[in-house]
């Protein structure tokens, strides 16, 4: 695996076993307010293109030293090999903005321009209507390479255990992540509401390795990072899931058939687009972190006619992966 940062610190918690190699990452910065948002990652594009290029220059680099027989690119635009099979997998073959059409096609483009050096496109959603995605994995126009959807993507499997911590009516789970600054942000709002919730809840703030800790109480808990087993059981457990909209919080949740209030992060165009889609299916209840209070945020999902139970089970992955895994046998 390669990776640097939260991201590596995180996969590192998961496989520990595995090799890592230290790869930077795009190390895009965030404003504190939606108006700046998009206009602080066009500022950075000519930083992501060079991005881009030097993940490529490295990629060479490290084939030449380890002798990979293939890669698999999460969404990272520069890792394609001549040489060997590359495959990247990502869910936006649309990407959003808020500056209209022109400029969505001017990304898509660009970033087309990308994917077609790949071997394969793998997107973790479902072909059919029963998608997660919507426009942004189901464009119009697709990349010229063979494009296969997997299903949506999730560690977790669909069970009937329940969390000791929280079984019952009322439980909540809020799991805090995404850049910063709003990150904390958005977690200072959860903690001045949550103390005057009077139920359970389990409070995760996509943290890991960090040594600074908020006190529990008997009811409200908080952990800085929680490992996946312990996170699945309290997914399970918790009536409601509060987090942002991003798509693998999306592919987990609803691998679980769990019912979701998702607040995305402001200026965020992709999470912004998934809440008012997956709102639209009646998949989530989405709300803006503007105007977002707990109180009024849970009384809402109590009247929210959720329809959870709105994609499919089937597995695609492991043909996709075990026919992939036979061509490089063969080579």
């Amino acid at each position: 695996m390669a990776a640097e940062g939260a991201q590596e610190a995180l996969l590192k918690l998961e496989f520990p076993d595995l090799f890592f190699l230290s790869l930077p990452g795009y190390r895009v910065k965030y404003g504190h307010s939606a108006g700046t948002m998009l206009w602080n990652i066009l500022f950075q594009t000519p930083k992501i293109f060079r991005a881009i290029k030097n993940e490529n220059s490295w990629l060479k680099k490290m084939v030449r030293e380890h002798r990979f027989d293939a890669v698999i690119s999460d969404n990272r635009y520069g890792l394609y090999h001549s040489a060997i099979p590359s495959i990247i997998i990502t869910h936006q073959l649309n990407i959003k903005t808020n500056l209209g059409k022109w400029s969505e096609n001017l990304l898509q483009k660009r970033s087309f321009k990308y994917i077609n050096r790949f071997a394969e496109c793998w997107v973790p959603d479902e072909e059919s209507e029963k998608n997660l995605g919507g426009e942004l994995s189901h464009p119009k126009i697709k990349p010229t390479i063979r494009l296969r959807y997997t299903g949506p993507l999730s560690r977790f499997k669909k069970t009937n255990e329940v969390s000791l911590q929280s079984s019952e009516p009322g439980g909540l789970l809020i799991v805090l992540s995404g850049p910063e600054p709003q990150r904390t942000i958005l977690e200072e709002i959860i903690i001045k509401d949550i103390a005057h919730y009077d139920g359970k809840a389990i409070v995760v703030r996509g943290l890991p390795g960090n040594a600074r800790l908020i006190p529990s109480t008997n009811f409200i808990k908080f952990y800085n990072h929680l490992p996946a087993a312990a996170l699945h059981l309290e997914m399970i457990g918790a009536e409601y899931i509060i987090c942002r909209s991003g798509y693998s919080s999306i592919m987990d949740i609803q691998r679980l058939r769990k019912k979701s209030i998702l607040i995305p992060t402001p200026g965020q165009t992709e999470q912004e687009y998934l809440g008012r889609y997956l709102q639209s299916k009646k998949m989530a209840l989405n709300i803006a972190q503007q105007s977002f209070s707990l109180a009024s945020a849970l009384q809402q999902a109590a009247s929210f006619d959720y329809n959870v139970e709105n994609t499919d089970d089937d597995n695609q992955l492991t043909p996709v992966v075990s026919q992939f895994v036979q061509t490089l046998r063969k080579a």
